[in-house]
């Protein structure tokens, strides 16, 4: 099968691979509770915070906090998640198996992007949903905003997936990812006012934040659901909406130029006995 016809199955093929992890991942228990435990608890600090008003706004800070927690699951689960998962695909066997398969690696990353896809759209939904009914101010700004939420979305999960893509590929156990991978994440949502206003830090950290993902996937969420009174608490009192699409397309270019180099190295490393030695080590491990 060549062309274009080639091509329109293999991505059908991916599709369905990607639906078949999703299920998988509903069908695990732990997996599960991890997720939804640390949404519940972003939610419930929110929820704690819905009274209290930012001064000189209108906007409560559950409403004007949620927006930044959002861009920062999109962040977390584009790199970390992704990388988690092709690591522990090349520590169980399951990607020396697609590359075995004629067209399988394609098939395999069209249904890893497919898999991130359905687990970032789930969860911005388990945020934002609960946000319309718990926090003054969400649903009005959902209304005049989604068309923004959604191509910032977008984007931000193209700029993210690749990096975890490119990130997974470095490491060759899959616990260290969340080990040392979530080391500089947090450190950049710590400078990336995600949590409060980016303009109350020095000028060199906020420079540093702006070079990075989080902040600018975080603003745009902002700019899509807060009103422009919250903007005097923005660098230079803009939503700097094509600043936002710019950055995000730049990491997004970049990730998708550099992540298919760094796979297909990783896949050449792939051999029956380095998986055989891993599973060894992983029961060892248990």
């Amino acid at each position: 099968m060549n062309g274009a016809a080639g091509r329109v199955h293999l991505v059908r093929l991916g599709a369905r691979r990607g639906w078949i992890e999703i299920r998988g991942s509903l069908t695990d228990p732990m997996e599960m509770f991890g997720t939804v435990l640390m949404l519940v608890i972003f939610l419930v600090v929110l929820f704690f915070q819905r009274d209290s008003e930012l001064d000189g706004t209108g906007v409560s800070a559950a409403a004007a906090g949620l927006p930044g927690v959002i861009g920062l699951m999109v962040v977390f689960t584009g790199v970390l998640a992704t990388a988690a998962a092709l690591s522990m695909d090349r520590e169980d066997g399951t990607l020396l198996r697609a590359k075995a398969l004629p067209g399988g690696m394609g098939v395999y990353l069209v249904g890893k992007t497919v898999y991130m896809l359905i687990l970032i759209g789930a969860t911005v939904l388990l945020l934002l949903v609960p946000g319309l009914f718990l926090y003054d101010g969400t649903a009005a700004g959902l209304a005049r905003g989604w068309p923004m939420l959604v191509w910032v979305l977008f984007l931000g999960i193209a700029a993210t997936v690749p990096l975890g893509a490119a990130l997974g590929s470095l490491f060759e156990n899959p616990r260290l990812v969340n080990g040392i991978g979530m080391l500089p994440i947090m450190g950049l949502t710590a400078i990336s006012g995600v949590f409060y206003p980016v303009t109350a830090l020095p000028e060199w950290v906020q420079g540093i934040a702006q070079a990075f993902p989080i902040y600018w996937t975080a603003l745009g969420m902002r700019a899509a659901l807060l009103p422009d009174g919250m903007l005097a608490v923005e660098i230079g009192e803009s939503w700097r909406t094509l600043e936002t699409a710019g950055v995000l397309g730049a990491w997004a270019l970049l990730g998708m130029v550099l992540a298919p180099v760094l796979l297909r190295r990783m896949a050449r490393r792939v051999s029956g006995a380095k998986v055989e030695a891993a599973r060894q080590k992983a029961m060892q491990r248990v």
